[in-house]
């Protein structure tokens, strides 16, 4: 007899996307959002650090930060989402930290995270 995280599993384990790349806290991150308007299906970007992973399997979340004309803007997107277009991994970050909330006291210079050679 299977136990309840089997049938879990066995249920959503054909819905957890595999094409996307691997998300890791510090990573800059174009990510490609489809947008309903109406009647018309459009993309938007929104292009950020990636300051928390949480969760995992069908479950998983990121959230990724960006400061948009002096204002800090936060997303949380699923990673399995259908709503996700496509995630391209601009630049490698390297921090010591599992959850980068130190980043939003930060503006200019010191918000940058030091990128992996």
């Amino acid at each position: 007899m299977m136990n309840s995280n089997e049938i879990i599993n066995a249920l959503t384990k054909d819905q957890i996307r595999t094409d996307l790349p691997e998300l890791k806290v510090g990573n800059n991150v174009k990510v490609y959002q489809k947008i309903v308007e109406g009647n018309r299906t459009r993309t938007q970007m929104f292009e950020g650090t990636i300051i928390k992973v949480q969760g995992g399997g069908i479950s998983q979340t990121f959230t990724a930060r960006r400061l948009s004309y002096g204002v800090g803007v936060e997303k949380t997107w699923p990673v399995n989402s259908p709503n996700i277009e496509r995630i391209e991994v601009s630049r490698l970050g390297k921090v010591r930290r599992a959850r980068l909330f130190y980043l939003r006291d930060r503006v200019g210079k010191s918000a940058k995270v030091k990128e992996k050679i």
